[in-house]
């Protein structure tokens, strides 16, 4: 086994480019409803999708929240 081990969690709003790429893709893809019929089939229904993406949204929008208030708090000092 290993002698020693360590850990890193770390927060950072930069995490917000990530997900708003994934929801570009997904946006794309769920217009044109690229392989939800495999989802539907297995008996997802297309509003859990649309809740989903707007869930990403809201996080986004969450995580720019935070970015602009840390950039303001930086200005003002």
């Amino acid at each position: 086994g290993l002698k020693m081990s360590s850990t890193f969690i770390g927060n950072s709003t930069s995490i917000q480019e990530l997900f708003k790429r994934v929801g570009d893709q997904f946006t794309a893809m769920f217009r044109r409803k690229a392989f939800l019929h495999w989802y539907t089939g297995e008996g997802m229904d297309e509003m859990e999708f649309t809740e989903a993406e707007s869930n990403m949204n809201d996080l986004v929008s969450e995580y720019q929240q935070y970015q602009d208030a840390s950039i303001s708090e930086g200005e003002e000092e």
